[in-house]
């Protein structure tokens, strides 16, 4: 009975809890005692079927909300317009001026003109 449908699980439940209910009532006609009923072995292979069937549903809930979830995220992704892709080289926007090497090179030459300049006047 290994079933991977939410229906099929609900009707095993259902199964199970019936089949109980009968054992139940059956112990207690005979005037069986509670400690008698739940050391009974069918009552117990019985509550057992139902707490199988029980995990299986909330593992088939938890796989149901995590498909959701995945189908909500990927319709968000989707209702985001995609960037455009430029071409290969870069542009003179994206480019930076200079790196700072550079930088400290322009700055060290700009101060040794200074110096000289001043000479000349």
């Amino acid at each position: 009975m290994a079933s991977k449908e939410k229906a099929a699980r609900l009707e095993q439940k259902v199964h199970w809890e019936k089949k109980l209910n009968q054992r139940l009532s059956l112990l207690a006609d005979k005037g069986a005692g509670s400690e008698k009923i739940s050391k009974d072995t069918t009552v117990r292979q019985l509550r057992a079927k139902m707490r199988e069937t029980d995990k299986r549903l909330r593992a088939i809930e938890e796989k149901e909300k995590r498909l959701e979830k995945m189908a909500k995220i990927k319709a968000e992704k989707l209702a985001v317009p995609k960037k455009e892709k430029g071409k290969k080289g870069k542009t003179s926007k994206d480019q930076p001026a200079d790196s700072k090497r550079q930088q400290k090179k322009k700055k060290k030459k700009e101060k040794k003109e200074e110096k000289e300049s001043p000479d000349k006047d």
